[in-house]
């Protein structure tokens, strides 16, 4: 192992406690998209203290941070990515604890040596990847520019399962509420003048069901009613359901996207209510993959003794806002193991082991191999360039 390798390696081991308190703290106090003040600002100060500009508020996201240090000699930019949102009513069932820690490690962590190799380091803390208000905040940095100057994105989530994993592709989602709105009534004594608003969803319900028969086995289309109506004795003036409409790609998610859209102006024709159906948050891209950057990760991995199997997938059956990063810069989103036995993600069993004492040690770990994952990056450059090669084909020949 190189010299710089091993000082990353002793920053980690003498500053990991701190960030390991952090990720338990902001376990404690779990925080949904658009609310993670708490954890922004815990992560954001620490990160200040380390010597980082910060940008808090970033991306028109007000729990969104940027943190940025450059070096003064060229190189190239670096950005790790920092999740720290919690699902509502569970807490932190899918280890984003861990996760912005991690990655606010390992961005300190390069920071210390990169003064001497050259290039910038940044920490992106991006709200809301479970979704909700303002959710999936990677969006919003795209959007804004944030990746215009980064040369590569780097991240790790916490794993599920006893083994890790590399990176995988996964579902584009378009994240929709479908609102009506009609006339109320008295439902006894004057039907005929009211319309109905919870005709047309439940019209909506089942055409989508119907709908299911004819789309590809890649796409997946779930939803809720959140507003039914008020009364049972007033036909329902105002209704509202929100749906994740989710593919393989963003093309297929696009003619989905415009069948639901027929449904829910036929349901409104039908009832002679209004009907309307928007994103209620960024869309989610799919993930493109970038094998020679996962290999320098899945390298570094080795160094400690550990290996990451093959996913049993093509397409994982879930999405991530990472993929909207993945669209524009090389990006890998491997995972790391968490627990001893495998545990449903989203579930009281990810939740305890995102305090456990082995979610605990993969933030050493993980910061670790990120740090060196980036130092391999700056220090060989034409290894770098035929990472954002295989990046930019892979982009221009994505499969629908």
């Amino acid at each position: 192992m190189s010299d710089v390798k091993e000082r990353i390696a002793s920053f980690v081991e003498a500053n990991g406690k701190t960030y390991q308190d952090i990720a338990l703290a902001i376990h404690a106090k779990p925080e949904v998209s658009n609310y993670e003040f708490f954890a922004s600002e815990t992560l954001s100060n620490q990160l200040k203290a380390e010597g980082f500009e910060i940008e808090l508020p970033a991306a028109h996201q007000r729990t969104g941070f940027a943190a940025y240090y450059k070096s003064g000699k060229p190189g190239p930019v670096i950005a790790f990515l920092a999740e720290y949102d919690a699902l509502a009513g569970l807490g932190h069932g899918c280890g984003h604890n861990i996760f912005g820690a991690t990655s606010s490690l390992a961005g300190a962590a390069l920071k210390s040596i990169i003064d001497e190799i050259g290039g910038e380091v940044r920490v992106y803390g991006t709200p809301g990847e479970e979704g909700g208000e303002e959710g999936s905040a990677k969006g919003s940095f795209v959007r804004d520019g944030y990746f215009k100057d980064v040369d590569v994105a780097l991240c790790v989530h916490p794993g599920s399962s006893p083994e890790n994993s590399l990176s995988s592709r996964n579902l584009a989602n378009a994240p929709v509420d479908i609102e009506f709105w009609g006339r109320p009534a008295h439902a006894a004594a004057i039907p005929e003048k009211g319309l109905n608003a919870l005709d047309a969803q439940i019209l909506v319900y089942n055409a989508i069901s119907v709908l299911r028969q004819q789309l590809t086995d890649d796409v997946r289309i779930h939803g809720i009613i959140v507003n039914g109506g008020e009364a049972p004795n007033v036909i329902p003036e105002y209704t509202k359901s929100k749906y994740y409409l989710r593919a393989a790609a963003k093309s297929t998610v696009d003619d989905v996207y415009k069948k639901v859209e027929n449904i829910v102006q036929g349901a409104a024709l039908q009832t002679g209510t209004k009907g309307s159906m928007k994103l209620f948050q960024n869309f989610v891209e799919n993930m493109v993959l970038t094998p020679k950057l996962d290999q320098v990760w899945e390298k570094n991995l080795n160094t400690l003794g550990l290996s990451s199997k093959p996913q049993t997938w093509e397409v994982a059956p879930g999405s991530s806002d990472v993929g909207n990063v993945s669209q524009v810069v090389p990006a890998i989103q491997p995972s790391l193991s968490i627990t001893d036995v495998p545990v449903a993600g989203h579930s009281q069993g990810m939740v305890e082991a995102s305090c456990s004492e082995k979610g605990m040690a993969s933030i050493l770990i993980g910061a670790k191999v990120l740090a060196w994952t980036a130092v391999d990056l700056i220090l060989n450059p034409d290894l770098l360039a035929e990472i954002k090669e295989e990046h930019k084909y892979n982009v221009e020949h994505q499969a629908d």
